[in-house]
């Protein structure tokens, strides 16, 4: 059976499946990415070309994951906990090739002081100078990646930057009804225990500020 419609039926065992399908592996995403799409009776689902030799089983998972977006629903399934499973332990097959030294040193600090060194390294990247994403996790590649705005910024300010994602890290995720959680209880309280936090999230705010005022005189 084809595997979409493996996936939704197992999924929607009293809906009647009434689409074409088509799945394309390709190197075009990201490590471990996929993206899903509706248009008009065609259901169609990208995966990057890692996912090629990965069990069919959890791939079904990873549908079913994508086929909750497109129609809005709150499901849990084993396929599911099997597919979020994988996820997390994408980081431990993952080769560790990008670094920086600004940023692994941050990440040396942060890791011996605060996490007393159970977080193994992951790749450590400048992105662009994004006012919106300052800093992400990827799971899906065990990337760090900061944004250029702090370069220059005060140590403790980049040493919270990598704190905070370092967390995402070590903690991961935990899952219910189809939605992902990615700041639990547990999570909060590890990021308070940042010495300073208030004061250096004020700071962050400023430099944000700062940045997008040079930004707008650029303009005049």
């Amino acid at each position: 059976m084809d595997i979409i419609q493996n996936s939704f039926d197992r999924l929607f065992p009293d809906n009647e499946f009434h689409y074409e399908t088509e799945m394309e592996y390709n190197r075009r995403l990201g490590d471990f990415n996929a993206n899903i799409s509706l248009i008009r009776n065609k259901i169609k689902v990208n995966l990057n070309l890692q996912w090629k030799d990965i069990d069919n089983e959890i791939k079904i998972g990873l549908i079913q994951h994508l086929l909750l977006k497109i129609f809005k629903k709150k499901i849990n399934t084993t396929n599911i906990d099997l597919y979020n499973n994988f996820v997390k332990n994408i980081p431990l097959l993952t080769p560790k090739t990008k670094s920086d030294p600004l940023l692994e040193a941050s990440f040396q600090r942060v890791n011996s002081t605060l996490i007393n060194n159970q977080v193994e390294r992951p790749n450590l990247t400048w992105g662009t100078a994004s006012f919106r994403k300052l800093a992400c996790y990827n799971f899906h590649n065990d990337t760090i990646t900061v944004s250029t705005l702090f370069r220059n910024a005060k140590l403790e300010i980049l040493d919270y930057l990598v704190y905070h994602e370092l967390l995402h890290k070590h903690f991961k995720f935990s899952q219910k009804n189809g939605r992902s959680s990615f700041h639990n209880k547990e999570f909060r309280e590890a990021e308070a225990a940042y010495p300073h936090q208030i004061q250096i999230e004020q700071e962050i705010e400023d430099i944000i500020k700062n940045k997008k005022k040079k930004r707008l005189w650029k303009f005049f």
